[in-house]
């Protein structure tokens, strides 16, 4: 049909025409972008493709050792298989723990271990084409995505964790915040505690720069071209150095360095121990470790910029409300049975912070919140702060417990 409009232009109606014209760009623009239709697939992490070529040193020499964390396990599922963690007391209280964009779950490495020290029930786990998770695409690595992976890792458990009545607490740091706000608006009842760290889901789009939406959004550029574009970006990241002062307007890109400390980990006079069997690893070599090693890992990098909870989460954070502001008014006695019994959500940021910003995180948290239903404490940090301030954090967040369960209903 396209030679005989060629050779006969006038013959169709001039809308006719255009539309024609309309669809053949946008299929070309289309397979220019994604390489035509993908099936489904699943790109296999480091445990499947590097370490069984490694020797027992070589691989304890990683700067992610797959023993990093007591209670490892994979989980098979449709979306590829999940690296998961769990240790602490089976009968202490259950935290799970979400980490950001760029690193696997060893960034919460510090907090986890406190809180297992303190006699919790920790779990982490490797969100998708994160350390040893794999990786699914086309899929988008959005909220369901997410959702099902938090699901996935819960249900893995030899304990119940969702069952007769039982509740969890939850962390998430930078984009783990916005998943588990995500979760926790449409599970409430599961969640006895929410604390967030940095979390994403409010960055106002006046801080999203027309550079990454052109990037990531338009499909302007082709997928592998921007893949490269990317990773040139991380790879020139690698290196944490400390910033003369913060960005007005900080790409969501800043994400790729600003989850390294600002200082060099061997710098710090008392670095955090991220990991009690290898105390030696730090976080600094972990992104370019994923970006050799992890064919998945900037497609999921990618993707979650495109379709995760970075922005625009507004819905969620209102539903959260609405379950905070029925609990503060009522009379009833709280149990740990009945979710988010503290009747609050904490958040802990860094007033150094370049993506969270202090001043419009708390306006903008305390204006679909309410006063009432919100506490923040910030610390002395950036965006690094799980990494750098983790004995700070694992205060607040005591605090934030021994409140909720000795203040009485009024």
């Amino acid at each position: 049909m396209e030679q005989w409009v060629r050779r006969n232009p006038l013959t169709l109606p001039a809308t006719l025409l255009g539309l024609q014209l309309a669809i053949t760009v946008g299929f070309k623009l289309y397979k220019i972008k994604t390489g035509g239709a993908q099936d489904e697939q699943i790109v296999p992490s480091p445990s499947k493709t590097l370490l069984p070529k490694l020797s027992p040193e070589e691989t304890a020499s990683c700067p992610y050792p797959p023993d990093a964390y007591p209670g490892t396990r994979d989980v098979e599922s449709p979306y590829g298989s999940l690296r998961v963690y769990e240790w602490g007391p089976e009968n202490g209280r259950k935290v799970l723990l979400v980490h950001g964009i760029s690193n696997p779950c060893i960034a919460l490495g510090a907090v986890a271990h406190g809180l297992a020290d303190k006699g919790c029930r920790v779990m982490m786990f490797d969100l998708p084409g994160r350390g040893y998770s794999d990786t699914p695409v086309p899929t988008p690595h959005s909220n369901r995505l997410y959702t099902t992976t938090i699901l996935l890792a819960l249900t893995s458990s030899p304990l119940s964790w969702t069952g007769n009545g039982e509740t969890f607490s939850l962390i998430g740091y930078s984009l783990g915040g916005g998943i588990v706000v995500n979760f926790t608006s449409y599970f409430p009842f599961l969640i006895s505690s929410l604390v967030l760290l940095a979390p994403a889901g409010l960055i106002r789009q006046s801080r999203i720069t027309l550079m990454n939406k052109i990037l990531y959004n338009t499909g302007l550029i082709n997928e592998t071209t921007l893949e490269k574009i990317v990773i040139g970006r991380m790879r020139r990241e690698e290196l944490p150095a400390r910033p003369t002062k913060l960005k007005k307007k900080p790409s969501i890109g800043t994400a790729i360095g600003e989850e390294i400390p600002k200082e060099r980990e061997e710098d710090i006079p008392t670095p955090p121990s991220l990991s009690h069997t290898r105390p030696n690893i730090t976080i600094s070599g972990i992104i370019p470790w994923q970006l050799d090693n992890h064919p998945g890992y900037i497609k999921s990098f990618m993707s979650s910029i495109r379709y995760g909870p970075i922005t625009g989460q507004h819905a969620d954070w209102q539903r959260i409300a609405k379950r905070l502001a029925a609990q503060n008014a009522s009379t009833e006695e709280r149990t740990e049975k009945e979710g988010l019994q503290n009747g609050k959500v904490l958040i802990i940021a860094g007033h150094k912070d370049a993506i969270i910003v202090e001043d419009e995180l708390v306006a903008d948290a305390t204006e679909i919140l309410g006063e009432n239903s919100v506490r923040f404490e910030f610390v002395d940090a950036g965006h690094d702060l799980p990494v750098s301030k983790s004995k700070e954090i694992l205060g607040f967040i005591s605090a934030f417990w021994e409140e909720s369960s000795s203040t009485p209903r009024s």
